[in-house]
Parts: structure tokens; sequence; C-alpha cells
């Protein structure tokens, strides 16, 4: 049984068979629905803190090169090329959508300078987030290191998919 408007009980997460579960849960990790996949391999979960943090284990017992494609998966902020329904909408929630010519081009060159020091997009949760922290944020973090990136990109990763998770989940 299925909960109206796309919304799941952990107990019908927990009933679906591997098809049913990456068709649901496989875009909660951007384009990489082998991290769903997996993570079905470890069904029952007893709460959604349990889905997700077996699903972030996944992500980061990957190897390397795997990690690296779900990074690069990420679209650029404020792009306006194709991305998910998800990244759409929490774009849009932060303003994103509604940049002035001057905002977007320096958040460009900001992303471009990023992607090219980083070799990843630059990843943010902006859930809560307006336009500036978010300039300023890519601002700040194009300046760390490669290794504090990595690892910054993967604890933002964790929130955006706890977020999805938590607006899947009942």
């Amino acid at each position: 049984m299925v909960v109206s408007e796309g919304r799941f009980t952990l107990e019908e997460i927990n009933a679906m068979s591997i098809t049913d579960f990456v068709k649901h849960l496989g875009g909660i990790f951007e384009h990489s629905p082998w991290v769903a996949e997996e993570a079905y391999k470890q069904i029952p979960f007893h709460s959604l803190e349990h889905l997700h943090s077996t699903m972030m284990q996944t992500v980061l017992s990957a190897d390397r090169s795997r990690m690296e494609e779900l990074l690069k998966a990420h679209p650029d902020l404020a792009t306006r090329l194709q991305v998910t329904a998800l990244s759409a909408s929490e774009q849009q929630g932060a303003g994103l959508d509604r940049l002035t010519t001057k905002e977007f081009n320096l958040l460009n060159d900001l992303n471009r300078k990023y992607t090219d020091k980083f070799h990843f997009p630059f990843i943010l949760a902006v859930r809560g987030k307006n336009k500036d922290d978010i300039i300023s944020a890519i601002g700040v973090r194009v300046e760390r290191s490669p290794q504090e990136e990595w690892v910054q990109a993967f604890s933002e990763v964790g929130t955006i998919t706890r977020f999805r998770l938590s607006d899947l989940i009942i």
C-alpha cells in the first residue's frame, strides 16, 4: 500500500521490492541510484535515521572514483541547465531562480573557480538559506584546501539527503 502524494511510511519502505525501493529512493542521492541499490541489502530499517545512516555509509565506503562521480552528479547552484526536480525545488526555495544578472554572473564565476580548484561542483544544503548566504558560503569555501572541501561536500550531501528522506517518509 502506498500513501498518497508520494510519501511512504517506514513500514511501506521496508515492504518494497528492490525495484520499487530504487524507483522511489534512487533519486535521494543525486543521479546515484546505486546508493539505494546497495542500501536495500540492509532492509529492514528501524527508523529514518537508520535508513539515512545506511545510505551515507554506503556512500562513504564506496571507492574514491564512485564518491567523486556522486559529487560530480550535483548541478552547479543557480545553473540554467537541466537539474533534477528535487534540486530545482531546493534551489527555488533559496531564491536562486530570482538572481539578478550581476548575482548570477558572480555565482557563475565563483562556481567556475570552485570547480576548477576542486574538480567537483560546489555543494551546499540550501534549504533555510537565501542567495546571500549561498554566495557568501561559496566565497569562503573556494579558499579552503581540497581535503577540507572533500569532507565538507559529503557533509552537505548528508544534510541534503536527510532533508529529502524526511520529505519522502512520514
